[in-house]
């Protein structure tokens, strides 16, 4: 299956050096381009994308904007934000915003691909610069939505795997740390997005943090 890519950034040079890189993969494919956060709103409702690869700092309506108004119309793209700015303050209302990832622009080509696969793929991903501590801290602020602070009707085995993806562990480590099946595993994580009505492997980490399953390092 190809993975549909929408590239946001207001500049055009950066723009076409994505869409050549992304030429390059297989499995990826460019379906739009936007100078603007009001384009990428529009753009992804008429080109339906899996993957919206998202600047920060655009003229008019910026990315952290354009991100809330894509999440909120609750369609089957996401956000992976692409910056030059990993400071706590972006990476908080990035995240807050509904993006499901969040990179920096000198990360290396194959993981800005890589990421793209991840995000498309119903996962989350948080460039290593920026670190599980801008998680910790954002868990513990009160913009979190309610609904994911909530733990109702998770199981005491949902706890146990909400701790890991708390600490950072993939579905095969979960499923090794508790002697269970990597299905298993997959479909514990599952339910949790649903109990938790968590978009994403972020906000679960976020639960793990607001709940007190996982403390902040340090």
């Amino acid at each position: 299956m190809t993975i549909r890519v929408l590239l946001v950034d207001d500049q055009p040079l950066v723009r076409a050096g994505l869409r050549v890189l992304i030429a390059d993969a297989p499995d990826l494919e460019v379906v739009g381009e936007a100078g603007t956060g009001a384009e990428a709103v529009r753009l992804t409702r008429d080109a339906a994308p899996d993957v919206v690869l998202m600047d920060l700092r655009m003229p008019g309506t910026d990315g952290i904007a354009a991100t809330r108004a894509i999440t909120a119309a609750g369609g089957p793209a996401r956000v992976l934000v692409l910056t030059t700015f990993d400071d706590d303050e972006h990476v908080h209302a990035a995240l807050r915003a509904g993006a499901s990832g969040f990179l920096v622009k000198d990360m290396a080509v194959d993981d800005i691909l890589g990421a793209i696969r991840v995000v498309a793929a119903g996962d989350a991903l948080i460039a290593p610069s920026v670190t599980r501590r801008l998680i910790a801290e954002f868990a513990h602020r009160p913009a979190v939505a309610p609904a994911v602070r909530a733990l109702t009707g998770v199981t005491d085995r949902e706890r146990e795997v909400l701790t890991l993806v708390g600490r950072g562990l993939s579905n095969a480590e979960i499923a090794e740390e508790l002697h269970i099946s990597a299905a298993t595993a997959k479909a514990h994580v599952a339910r949790l997005f649903s109990k938790l009505h968590a978009r994403d492997r972020v906000h679960l980490v976020i639960a793990a943090y607001e709940s007190g399953l996982v403390t902040p390092p340090g």
